[in-house]
């Protein structure tokens, strides 16, 4: 069954979508929207959608489109979200999923009330290589430390320090690092290890008290997560993962094509989990599945729910809070 797509955004993440999607069967793109017609016209024209649209409720009344990607920024998506999924479209929708813990429960909730897909586009949850991370954990023995590193250097970066807007940077987007980077940490941390029983969080803040880098403590019954992320400062430092026998080794923990084991013996295994560089592929498939009734992403919905409490708290503790908060 083939599902028809719709997109929200006209960045470069949308353009890495559907090239993902692209090599997806059951795809088919048929409509862009952009709050500037001009733009949605040109970006359907440039990738073959039929249909352009700036208006959100004509793009709900359209009958022909199945699901929608969202891609717009974090504080427009609960509400873009909710009103296309009572208008009975499956929602793929961009980390972060929402602004804040409140606006996920909404979007959950009117899935459900609609029985639609809702699923985070969260990609490394949907990676062989994430798969093949969960399941050779168990050689290390009991886990006592997970050290999640995700630190890029934001090319907007230079620009916004020259006393230009940028969106990343904003606060009325529900924008900063934690959303943006640091969220690639959280969500596999709890993915892998569940919900911690505390958590401390510290932040350098920028111009207009968004967030720029920080770190997150994040305390188990037996073990402790270290949570590290940047868009100001960059590192090619891999994720690890230490256990009793070993510890593990991930080089990028956003697209994990390379593992390695070291055993306190001294002996080493390595892997090199074969995939697409550009991992979106897998989050579809995953969704496309869910659309056509053939996959159960609960769990996932579970991981976005617990991940934003815990991105609410962060933001409590380092002092960042959105215009979104406060609706």
């Amino acid at each position: 069954m083939s599902v028809h797509f719709a997109t929200i955004g006209t960045s470069k993440i949308t353009v890495r979508f559907l090239e993902a999607a692209g090599k997806c069967e059951d795809f088919r793109y048929c409509a862009a929207y952009s709050r500037e017609k001009g733009r949605a016209e040109e970006f359907a024209g440039m990738y073959g959608a039929e249909k352009s649209y700036d208006d959100l409720e004509e793009l709900a009344a359209d009958r022909e489109v199945d699901a929608v990607y969202i891609a717009s920024p974090n504080s427009l998506h609960c509400h873009q979200a909710v009103q296309l999924l009572n208008a009975g479209k499956h929602i793929l929708c961009e980390k972060s999923m929402a602004s804040n813990l409140r606006e996920v429960q909404e979007m959950i909730k009117a899935a459900r009330q609609n029985k639609r897909v809702l699923m985070e586009a969260m990609r490394p949850l949907h990676d062989p290589g994430f798969e093949r991370m969960a399941k050779e954990m168990a050689k290390l023995g009991t886990i006592r430390r997970a050290a999640f590193r995700y630190c890029q250097y934001s090319s907007r970066y230079d620009s916004f320090l020259q006393g230009n807007h940028h969106n990343i940077f904003d606060r009325s987007c529900s924008a900063g690092a934690l959303m943006d980077i640091g969220v690639y940490c959280v969500e596999p941390m709890v993915q892998l290890f569940g919900v911690p029983k505390e958590v401390k969080a510290s932040a350098v803040l920028l111009r207009g008290g968004i967030d720029g880098l920080g770190s997150i403590l994040a305390s188990y019954d037996s073990m402790v997560a270290e949570l590290v992320y940047s868009k100001i400062t960059d590192s090619k430092e891999p994720s690890e993962i230490q256990g009793e026998k070993g510890r593990m080794l991930i080089w990028n923990i956003t697209n994990p094509r390379k593992i390695a084991i070291h055993y306190y013996d001294g002996t080493e295994e390595e892997y090199e989990v074969p995939g697409e560089e550009n991992n979106m592929l897998y989050e579809i498939q995953k969704f496309l599945l869910a659309v056509q009734g053939r996959e159960n992403t609960e769990d996932y919905l579970w991981t976005s729910l617990e991940s934003m409490k815990i991105m609410d708290e962060v933001r409590r503790q380092i002092g960042v809070s959105f215009p979104a908060d406060n609706i």
